[in-house]
């Protein structure tokens, strides 16, 4: 089987068809699963390629799905797409090893350039060392008070909570967290996790 061969797991068909679709128009072989555990029968029958998988999926999940293959010493590069994305679950798939955390809806190309850098292994690395410089650099410039913020983010906490448990004000979370995005660039609270997590955070 190719190296260069996406397999998509979705237990939408229309979704598995369309991007499938998407895929092979940019020139990138895919090959569909209606669920997890499909995929698992197969995997030690592949060779290279990159997954590409829902989060929300009945009987095992995406991230259920990360960890068996961890388990099994798999090493395909994963990236996870969901329509129901938070902050915990993005936190959980990225430290389980995921290489990227998109959120429906994308733009197609969101996706191809994740796939495209995710089937190139030294242009990942030197991407993500570029990015770590890069994410290192933005966190740098917030203040005490924005990267406690940060931390309640990045645990999942609602922004009263943290005003709660830092003794300011909600209206004072939500400027501080407005900070952070705006420093960092993020464009999402997956995103903002994403940096957080290359940086070390």
């Amino acid at each position: 089987m190719s190296d260069a061969v996406v397999h998509l797991i979705d237990d939408d068909e229309p979704i598995r068809v369309s991007l499938g679709f998407v895929l092979e128009m940019n020139d990138l072989p895919a090959k569909t699963y209606a669920s997890a555990q499909e995929f698992l029968d197969v995997v030690d029958t592949l060779d290279g390629g990159c997954i590409v998988t829902d989060v929300r999926m009945p009987d095992m999940n995406g991230l259920e799905l990360v960890k068996r293959l961890r388990e099994r010493g798999v090493q395909i590069p994963v990236i996870m797409i969901t329509g129901h994305g938070d902050v915990p679950m993005a936190v959980e798939a990225m430290r389980a090893g995921v290489i990227d955390f998109i959120e429906k809806p994308f733009e197609d190309e969101t996706l191809i350039k994740s796939i495209r850098m995710a089937l190139d292994t030294r242009a990942e690395s030197d991407i993500h060392a570029q990015e770590r410089r890069r994410f290192e650099e933005m966190l740098s410039t917030l203040s005490g008070r924005e990267k406690d913020v940060l931390r309640g983010v990045i645990a999942g906490k609602m922004n009263k909570v943290i005003a709660y448990e830092l003794g300011i004000s909600p209206r004072t979370v939500e400027v501080y967290r407005a900070n952070v995005m705006s420093k960092t660039n993020a464009h999402g609270l997956s995103e903002l996790v994403r940096i957080a997590l290359l940086a070390g955070f």
